[in-house]
């Protein structure tokens, strides 16, 4: 006897995020000084992730400080999931949310992981050159970062609700 249910199958957090669009996206581009205050906030919650990613890894190994390359890479990994998961579901992590900005696509959505990926990798390099893919938003006309450019999103200034 076959039987046949209608089960719906559960919905990853990542499935059709990018056909959505933000109910407004009209926004200017957010300023160098608001990326950099809500940077502040987001390295303060990263630090506390990386305080529990090594809570863990010490309980693991019988209370012995931990290092090496797994340790080092899950560190990395958590923390691009950290941004990726923010950016893509809500385009404000915590940090953002405070200074009212948001990350979104060149046509008003969610990143994509593919642009999250690009995004973080970018910024990481941006930053380790001395800053000089943050300080290009001062000279760009569009106040647009490198890794705004390589992973074709930007970062808006919401409006006071």
């Amino acid at each position: 006897m076959h039987c046949t249910h209608n089960i719906p199958t559960p919905t990853p957090w990542l499935s059709n995020m990018s056909n959505r669009r933000f109910k407004t996206h009209n926004h200017p581009n957010a300023s160098l000084i608001k990326r950099l205050l809500a940077m502040v906030y987001d390295s303060l919650l990263v630090m506390a992730v990386w305080m529990l990613v090594g809570y863990i890894f010490i309980a693991f190994n019988d209370g012995e400080a931990v290092t090496g390359p797994m340790f080092n890479s899950t560190v990395f990994l958590v923390t691009f999931l950290f941004f990726a998961f923010f950016w893509m579901r809500s385009g404000q992590t915590l940090g953002m949310l405070a200074w009212r900005l948001r990350v979104e696509s060149d046509q008003g959505q969610p990143l994509n992981a593919k642009q999250a990926l690009l995004r973080f990798m970018a910024a990481i390099f941006s930053a380790l050159i001395f800053g000089l893919g943050y300080w290009w938003i001062m000279f760009d006309s569009n106040k647009l970062s490198w890794h705004d450019h390589w992973s074709n999103s930007r970062v808006v200034q919401l409006p006071k609700d």
